[in-house]
């Protein structure tokens, strides 16, 4: 790999931390099986890209992401709370519902180009990236180190003993639903800025990508803490790019770009294998 496409992994890496971000959100603190992700990412993607096209500045276009994800995380949580969905299909079908949405939004069109300009990211990107990625750690953190964190990890821990203490399990789902796909669609929005376009293909995969940069930043930093929970996710991600870009550059290996999602599948299955030896 050359420096170059070091740096890229390290930004790609920083981006999926924040989308790393959101999946622990839901499937370690609330234990909640969210496969909402893959719309809410290319959601967020598209939200913003079409506000950058219309002349909004890119901060607002991101804030407009957050927002547009958070919608799309209640709208789940609706369809598991009220309508009795079950959690798994309530997921799928707001992804599934979502790909005519952000067709929708990005005007029918597969893919919007952002060469012009206009993004955030145009002068030394890593920076900006490792500033904002830190600054959703740091949030996360102290979020979750409230009260109201509190009562987050509460109904992920034991539901009933969360009710019994008064916490109100619903409203606490919801928020926490809300505030996973906000991280994920604000990766998105990210994501589309960093490369230049929007694809309303691009989020295939998140929550593949999401997961295994989870699983592996608990292996490399296996403390148990809230902090450092939130730092493997961020940690995790960056670690995933790099041996991803080693594996796909590297001669002896004899990969492709083609083989990404191959590695990857490989990559969690040789995690939960070590993991499960380790629990034994």
């Amino acid at each position: 790999m050359t420096f170059n496409e070091i740096i890229m992994s390290l930004e790609v890496g920083l981006i999926y931390g924040i989308v790393a971000l959101g999946l622990y959100l839901t499937f370690r603190i609330i234990d909640f099986p969210d496969l909402t992700c893959d719309g809410s990412f290319v959601l967020g993607s598209a939200t913003a890209s079409v506000l950058i096209q219309a002349g909004v500045n890119p901060w607002l276009s991101l804030l407009a992401a957050l927002c547009a994800g958070a919608l799309a995380g209640m709208l789940t949580a609706i369809l598991y709370l009220r309508l009795h969905v079950t959690n798994l299909l309530a997921g799928i079908l707001v992804s599934f519902m979502l790909y005519s949405i952000n067709l929708r939004i990005m005007g029918g069109l597969p893919n919007i180009s952002l060469m012009d300009g206009g993004t955030l990211l145009y002068d030394a990107p890593v920076l900006q990236l490792l500033m904002i990625a830190c600054l959703m750690c740091a949030l996360l953190s102290y979020m979750l180190l409230t009260d109201f964190g509190l009562s987050l990890r509460c109904i992920g821990f034991n539901t009933k003993l969360a009710s019994n203490s008064g916490v109100n399990v619903a409203w606490m789902t919801m928020v926490g639903l809300a505030l996973s796909n906000a991280l994920v669609a604000l990766g998105g929005g990210l994501f589309s800025q960093h490369q230049g376009f929007a694809d309303v293909g691009s989020g295939v995969g998140t929550i593949i990508i999401g997961l295994a940069s989870v699983m592996l930043g608990e292996k490399i930093l296996p403390f148990r803490g809230v902090v450092s929970g939130v730092l493997s996710c961020l940690l995790g991600s960056v670690v995933y790019r790099l041996f991803i870009g080693f594996a796909l550059h590297s001669d002896a290996l004899g990969l492709s770009t083609s083989d990404l999602n191959l590695v990857t599948g490989l990559m969690v299955i040789a995690i939960m294998v070590v993991s499960k030896r380790e629990v034994c």
